[in-house]
């Protein structure tokens, strides 16, 4: 939720970035059963596509939560000892045996002024609810209650499995379509320019493709958000997740002298209103979720 941006960020990026990497160790070895003496064979092509879209897909989401641990600086706490934040544990140790979780998920914290908080990992039985040290320092109890179950409701509601099933799709389309472009483009040049052509044609579109296929991401992202924002009210009532949402709206800061790009801006779990960027982004507009939360019964 408060920053699932950013691990969905990272997710995306892994995945793009192993999508290439196929792509280019398949070009290298010159693995292509979708060409034919006649052209291309388009059903050949699309099931190829969609075995090695979905693997890349998968492979990142193998690697979430390590990943996850290894950019954001994770620190997991031991359910037994955990200090200070013996109490973070105990609670959300409770809304998961709440939520019906057979397995508790890795806890952690990392250190981070931003008031965020994410839920990652491949299974329900390998999952990591982790918190910033902004968020713990700044919320009250209750509050990080309504955040803990929101995560945990990302978790049973097996939110990184349809988004990987999601972008694997998406994977597939990008290669099929990139692919078919890059052929009728290395049928314009010399034959023995074609193949280097062909691939880096594949790379660029890939590139370019698959940042459309945010779009796509995104869409599933912001709904979910909503789902989570739910489960989070069935768990430990609507007010705390309420009350949660804007604590978040009112105690963000803007930085005197720090602008980022607006393509960065537009992964927040916040951002203006009525840009077409918007499409693009993970979250919905928190007045749009407080919103929504007051509604449901």
């Amino acid at each position: 939720m408060f920053n699932i941006a950013k691990r969905v960020f990272l997710f995306i990026a892994v995945n793009l970035l192993i999508l290439v990497t196929i792509s280019i160790v398949l070009n290298l070895l010159g693995v292509q059963p979708y060409i034919q003496d006649n052209g291309i064979d388009y059903q050949s092509l699309m099931m190829f596509c969609l075995v090695w879209g979905m693997g890349a897909s998968f492979i990142s989401l193998l690697m979430s939560r390590a990943m996850a641990k290894w950019f954001m600086g994770v620190r997991v706490l031991d359910p037994e000892n955990a200090g200070s934040y013996q109490w973070l544990v105990n609670m959300v140790t409770q809304i998961a045996k709440a939520a019906g979780m057979n397995k508790m998920p890795q806890i952690g914290i990392y250190d981070s002024p931003d008031m965020n908080a994410f839920a990652t990992g491949p299974t329900k039985n390998m999952s990591l609810v982790a918190f910033s040290t902004g968020i713990l320092s700044s919320m009250s109890k209750e509050e990080i209650e309504g955040v803990a179950a929101h995560e945990i409701s990302h978790i049973t509601n097996g939110d990184m499995v349809t988004m990987t099933l999601i972008q694997g799709v998406v994977n597939a389309f990008v290669m099929f379509f990139a692919r078919i472009i890059a052929f009728a483009v290395g049928q314009s040049v010399k034959d023995e320019m074609r193949h280097l052509v062909q691939m880096i044609t594949i790379i660029v579109l890939e590139i370019c493709f698959g940042l459309l296929g945010m779009m796509v991401v995104g869409s599933f992202s912001r709904k979910r958000e909503f789902r989570a924002d739910k489960g989070s009210a069935t768990l430990v009532g609507r007010g705390k997740m309420i009350a949660a949402l804007k604590a978040l709206e009112s105690r963000q800061r803007v930085i005197p002298g720090l602008e980022e790009p607006a393509s960065l801006a537009t992964l927040k779990i916040s951002g203006k209103s009525g840009s077409w960027m918007n499409l693009m982004a993970t979250h919905p507009q928190l007045s749009e979720r407080i919103k929504a939360l007051e509604s449901f019964s």
